[in-house]
């Protein structure tokens, strides 16, 4: 067969990770010559898309889960300001693009919507304050308030406090300038921006069948048109998985030995949906709970306004769901054939460590509508059930690893997987997710293109993208205060 393109970097998978990489790359070094291969008919059709996607500005502000108490009563911030940090640094980035018109108005992917965290009873409300006061503390989090005054909650969210019984002990904290990001949006802008470019091209309907690493450490690429049923050949030099779900199995195909080991736990997710400007008038934020016993970090209970494609939407949820696929446009075989002799063992005990949580995700998925608006009542006391449809979410794929002491471990966060000699790279897990993308993809970047990395031209190039590139915005509260005022007024966000 013969090789009918030769390419600098292969992305498989139209999402915001291989978006973003590929618009860090062009910006770094113009002459590479770069492709994106979608196995659906559209470009960021699956998590990233804004109707799948749960990520929609995770910044630490509201996500209680990011802020677990310790044994000795403390709370533990240390990933809330990872998150923001990380958050922060896709900020910057987005703002470069926009000055740079790159990237259109910024209303166009990003709004701004206040991040509150809300709880009721006096355990939780403790808790609360307790998280508050060790935030409020760290220059990241200074902006933050705190309320358990009635009257003012209601001006934070009056739709949640509407006719709610005021003899219930409830609390919240605030963040004004928070954000409702639309990555399906940023994404299709990232790729029109792409398109421009002579040595770029983006092919949709085409799945990778195999992937092979040749002598010269290039990479040989078959591919299979799923319309045209056509096989093309394509050399990569460097490759990025970028398929969400669908990257383990990319992972395995590659043989690599760093791929060993890994496997996936399936979650999938549902919302319910408010169309009626009515109430979604009433409500200006996003507002997170706390988490049900035995729960998933991803199924965080939240009232979210989102802006979608331009509409604005009120959605609650997610409810989360047991599944067997990797994609929402994948196959009930996914996770059976994930399974190989390098994973099953740590599969196998994740799944006899974790049978309370899968018993809970059966539980879920077999809620009635009644009982989905019920929980969504305890948000929002006066919700009408007829007010409120059900729309599937997306589907996250958990990472499973080898663990010396349990034998195998269930992931919550992401985790970039690279072969030693930095020519592939993918990255597995679902939370943060989209937020940290940009952080995520420098990370792929560093570690895979170390060479070009000690380029002066790539460092000031960096430098000029990412002012704090290089520096820590946990640590420098001067530098974060010059970062953050300069982002919040380009993307409009104050």
């Amino acid at each position: 067969m013969t090789i009918e393109n030769k390419v600098d970097v292969l992305l498989v998978g139209s999402g915001v990770m291989s978006a973003t990489l590929a618009t860090l790359l062009s910006e770094l070094d113009a002459s590479l010559s770069m492709a994106i291969v979608e196995r659906l008919p559209k470009i960021a059709a699956e998590s990233t898309d804004a109707w799948n996607n749960a990520g929609t500005g995770h910044a630490g502000y509201c996500e209680l889960n990011y802020t677990p108490e310790n044994i000795d009563g403390s709370i533990d911030i240390n990933r809330a300001l990872a998150i923001n940090a990380s958050f922060e640094t896709s900020l910057q980035f987005w703002s470069y693009l926009v000055e740079q018109k790159t990237l259109p108005h910024p209303k166009s992917f990003i709004n701004a919507t206040p991040h509150l965290s809300f709880v009721w009873g006096e355990a939780d409300v403790a808790f609360l304050r307790k998280r508050y006061t060790s935030l409020k503390k760290h220059h990241m989090f200074q902006d933050m308030e705190f309320s358990d005054d009635v009257a003012t909650l209601k001006t934070w969210m009056p739709l949640i406090m509407q006719k709610r019984d005021e003899s219930q002990k409830v609390a919240a904290t605030r963040i004004s300038y928070g954000s409702d990001v639309d990555f399906g949006s940023l994404t299709r802008h990232f790729v029109a921006h792409l398109q421009t470019k002579n040595n770029f091209n983006l092919t949709l309907n085409t799945e990778v069948k195999s992937l092979k690493q040749l002598a010269n450490g290039r990479w040989q690429v078959r591919l299979k048109n799923l319309i045209t049923k056509k096989l093309s050949t394509i050399d990569a030099g460097f490759i990025f998985l970028g398929a969400g779900g669908g990257a383990l199995k990319l992972l395995q195909k590659s043989g690599i030995p760093e791929s060993h080991g890994y496997g996936g736990f399936p979650v999938s997710g549902q919302w319910l949906v408010c169309n009626n400007p009515e109430v979604t008038q009433l409500h200006n934020s996003k507002v997170y709970g706390k988490a049900a016993l035995g729960a998933p970090p991803m199924s965080v209970p939240h009232l979210d306004t989102r802006i979608i494609n331009g509409k604005s939407a009120l959605l609650f949820g997610p409810y989360a769901g047991f599944t067997t696929k990797f994609l929402k446009a994948g196959s009930y075989l996914d996770l059976i054939k994930s399974v190989k002799t390098s994973n099953i063992k740590p599969m196998l005990k994740v799944g006899r460590h974790h049978t309370d949580l899968t018993r809970y995700l059966i539980g879920e998925a077999l809620q009635t509508h009644n009982a989905r608006v019920a929980t969504l009542q305890q948000f929002y006391p006066q919700a009408a059930k007829l007010d409120w449809h059900l729309e599937n979410a997306g589907k996250r794929v958990q990472i499973i690893k080898k663990c010396d002491d349990k034998g195998g471990k269930l992931e919550f966060g992401t985790e970039i997987v690279a072969s030693q000699d930095g020519s592939i790279a993918t990255l597995l897990g679902a939370s943060p997710g989209a937020s940290v993308a940009v952080q995520a993809m420098l990370d792929v970047i560093e570690r895979c293109f170390a060479t070009q990395m000690k380029n002066l031209d790539w460092q000031n190039k960096l430098k000029t993208m990412l002012p704090s590139y290089g520096q820590s915005l946990v640590e420098d509260a001067q530098l974060l205060k010059q970062v953050r005022g300069r982002t919040l007024k380009i993307l409009n966000l104050l």
